[in-house]
This record gives C-alpha cells, sequence and structure tokens, in this order.
C-alpha cells in the first residue's frame, strides 16, 4: 500500500526493514508476517494470512543492536488495517503498538536512530 499524503494517519515516522525479520505471534507460537517497517507507534507486516481488524497479539521480534547482534523485543500489537499486497498470497498489515515494556522501548528508539 502507498498512501496518498491525504490519507497519511501516522504520527511517527516509520523506518523499513534492512533484512527480513521474522515477527512471531508469541502466545500462539506461529509466525504473523515479516516486518516491513517499524516505527516507535506500529508497524507493517507482510504475511500470508489476514489478521482480524482490532484483535490483539503478543509479538515478538528481532532488532540489530548496537553490536549488530540481533536481540528480540516483545510489544503488544493491535491490527488496524490488512490488505492484499501485490504477490499473490500475501497480505500487508498495519498495527499499532499497544504495549511495551520500557527496556523494549529504549532498545526501539535506539534501532530507530541508527
Amino acid at each position: 500500500m502507498t498512501p496518498s499524503p491525504g490519507n497519511e494517519q501516522r504520527r511517527a515516522t516509520r523506518k523499513p526493514a534492512a533484512t527480513p525479520a521474522a515477527v512471531v505471534d508469541v502466545i500462539r507460537d506461529r509466525p504473523l508476517g515479516h516486518l516491513g517497517n517499524l516505527s516507535a507507534s506500529g508497524m507493517l507486516l507482510i504475511g500470508t494470512q489476514e489478521p482480524r481488524l482490532d484483535a490483539v497479539y503478543q509479538a515478538r521480534l528481532p532488532l540489530p543492536g548496537p553490536d549488530g547482534q540481533n536481540a528480540a523485543i516483545e510489544v503488544g500489537i493491535q491490527a488496524q488495517w490488512h490488505e492484499p499486497a501485490a504477490r499473490p498470497g500475501q497480505t500487508w498489515a498495519g498495527y499499532r503498538i499497544i504495549a511495551i515494556t520500557p527496556a523494549d522501548a529504549a532498545r526501539l528508539d535506539r534501532w530507530l536512530r541508527l
């Protein structure tokens, strides 16, 4: 999805994922999708299944640290929208971050500034 400037509703700038990062539903221990982009308040995932709108998930995703090593963060996310992706069988889905620990928020903030 490429939103037009008139319907852009994001408040935080999103950073594209430089490498494929699998995002996992911690409760069901299954993939939610791959990270497309991420901000302090939300994320875009590319997956094979549509999320239920307004559904809440506990998600884990890897973020590269300052030393180059990946460290996982966990966030509570809520599905906001979804639509078919350009590739058949894939779905783009937007999520809002609704819960994050202070330590994981600091790690996310550091990654966003890299």
